[in-house]
């Protein structure tokens, strides 16, 4: 089943968040969800759940095991708690805000990296890659050229949490969902790390670009992206 020409959605997609979404609703009935593959509204004042119930759905559909499962909740308009899974490698992320990052209930902080040539940086592609100008090819092509390499693997929701453990030093990414970003966000963040738009503004879960780095290397990133916005 596609959502758009290769944008990819499963039975597992909508059988995962359906009981994600039952559990939710069975023990938090006043609060408010939000979930990539339901319709959603957005109202105010509620405390808020963001799931992503299968990140890296093209990954699944052929095999590729890298994909996760990520929930946040959000308290009054702040994420406080993050959660990302994945199941093929029984690899878990939590966070809580002001007390840290933890990968399989041990602490885990950002690399040690300052300089880009040294970096091991990752990012993504829009799923309109090919009819949209701003696609992050130029991103890809200025990043390439400076760091020591470059991956592209298919979950935001893993990617963050590598940066936040130290596997990858930065993350940036175009147009992406608020349940892509919103568990990585405080991973990232409680590990160390900083997070901000692609130009270094404040963040923002709703204005689908991220940049997410070890702290070290954010004004390199920054520098690098504004040459192509």
């Amino acid at each position: 089943m596609h959502k758009g020409e290769i944008n990819l959605v499963t039975n597992v997609d909508f059988e995962c968040e359906s009981r994600i979404l039952d559990l939710l609703r069975a023990n938090f009935p006043d609060d408010e969800v939000i979930s990539e593959e339901k319709t959603n509204t957005y109202e105010s004042g509620k405390n808020r759940w963001i799931v992503d119930p299968l990140d890296g759905t093209t990954n699944y559909a052929h095999g590729y095991p890298f994909f996760c499962t990520s929930i946040a909740y959000e308290v009054e308009g702040e994420v406080v708690v993050g959660v990302i899974y994945n199941p093929i490698m029984d690899e878990l992320f939590f966070a809580r805000k002001g007390q840290g990052s933890f990968f399989n209930g041990e602490q885990i902080r950002v690399s040690a990296v300052n300089e880009i040539k040294q970096a091991l940086l990752v990012t993504g592609f829009p799923y309109d890659i090919a009819t949209n100008k701003n696609n992050n090819l130029n991103h890809w092509a200025s990043f390439i050229m400076r760091a020591q390499a470059l991956r592209r693997d298919g979950s935001a929701g893993l990617n963050l949490s590598y940066v936040a453990s130290g596997r990858f030093d930065a993350f940036w990414e175009l147009r992406l969902s608020p349940w892509d970003m919103a568990a990585g966000v405080l991973i990232v963040r409680e590990a160390g790390g900083t997070v901000t738009s692609l130009a270094g503004e404040p963040f923002s879960l709703f204005a689908g670009g991220i940049l997410a780095s070890n702290g070290l290397l954010h004004q390199q990133m920054v520098d690098v992206i504004k040459e192509g916005l």
